[in-house]
């Protein structure tokens, strides 16, 4: 007799790697065709260090190369920290970032479904942490840029700096730093959406894109739907009630929803298998106080996003969530005031 399970499932943990990163396509596409082909080398950079590492620590642990670096997850946690980092960034920037990504919050762990943490999360952490003022130059749009890098100027700019091209040719702050940087001026929030950066910026489109792929997955039942709505209604709720006390300094749901790494966080980090919480009702709890956790660092943090440091906080959570939204066992009741059946 075989035992159990009976039923073979066709989602490898390759084919759903391949899936994720089928379903970030739009956003990656809208990214190249709004902000230039800087992405394509900060996705090749990334997946080229995730892949070196990855096996450089599969190799020191003496485990076998090709089923762990064939499931995809190295290059998947790559092209997420790629797309949460300002493209054409140093080179040696996407290097740390992977180093802590790969190498501390996933190998030193055990490897895949053992880390704690999600790890492009911690890689940006770390880099928004140490390298701030790196972390900051973000590249214009093309509709703002005076300078529209082709594919060769993004390797000069990424190895081998600028060069006679100005920063400022093809950088520009995002939605997020000036509304940020205003509003310590006090600055009136109407004040800000009136300047160009705000009706220009393309990143609402690229959030959109990535909410048509978060919609792929759940299609897909890669994702369920209780951290994606709970992580945006955490977001819109707060932010809500922020704007209605004080309209003039908090922005607007809206411009919360679809700037930064809101719809990213929201389909494609935090429901990290591995680092999310797995009960439905912990699910909701999770994602919800993540959520809540954006809109307040972006409020009140010294930082314009707060995606990767509200994901990591509630990872620390996850096994206290799990542990207390457990459903009863069949057949058993929990009386009053106990917690023995």
């Amino acid at each position: 007799m075989i035992g159990s399970p009976y039923t073979l499932g066709g989602n490898t943990t390759s084919a759903i790697m391949l899936k994720v990163m089928l379903a970030l396509l739009p956003g990656i596409g809208a990214h190249a065709w709004l902000f230039g082909p800087g992405i394509w080398v900060s996705l090749l950079l990334c997946s080229f260090f995730a892949i070196g590492f990855e096996a450089l620590l599969l190799m020191m642990r003496g485990l076998p190369m090709k089923p762990f670096l064939s499931d995809n997850s190295a290059l998947l946690t790559a092209w997420l920290l790629a797309l949460s980092l300002p493209t054409l960034a140093p080179w040696w920037l996407y290097a740390i970032g992977m180093l802590f990504a790969i190498v501390v919050a996933k190998q030193l762990y055990g490897g895949l479904g053992q880390n704690l943490f999600n790890p492009a999360m911690v890689g940006y952490a770390v880099l928004i942490i140490s390298f701030p003022v790196y972390m900051t130059q973000w590249v214009a749009p093309l509709s703002l840029a005076d300078h529209a890098l082709t594919l060769a100027d993004a390797f000069d700019v990424v190895f081998a700096g600028q060069g006679s091209i100005s920063p400022d040719a093809y950088t520009s702050a995002t939605v997020l730093d000036t509304w940020k940087t205003q509003t310590r001026l006090q600055t009136p929030v109407e004040s800000i959406l009136a300047q160009p950066v705000f009706a220009s910026s393309g990143q609402a489109i690229v959030a959109a894109m990535y909410l048509l792929g978060g919609l792929f997955l759940l299609w897909s039942r890669l994702i369920t739907w209780h951290i994606p709505l709970a992580f945006l209604a955490g977001v819109a709720v707060s932010a809500g009630l922020l704007h209605l006390l004080d309209p003039t300094q908090h922005a607007s749901p809206l411009l919360h929803l679809f700037s930064g790494g809101v719809m990213l966080g929201a389909f494609f980090i935090a429901t990290d298998p591995v680092t999310a919480a797995s009960t439905p009702r912990g699910k909701l709890i999770y994602a919800g106080l993540a959520g809540i956790l954006v809109a307040i660092i972006r409020a009140f943090g010294g930082y314009p996003d707060g995606v990767a440091f509200a994901v990591l906080l509630m990872n620390v959570c996850v096994p206290f969530i799990d542990s207390y939204t457990q459903p009863r066992v069949f057949g058993h009741k929990i009386k009053q005031g106990s917690d023995k059946p």
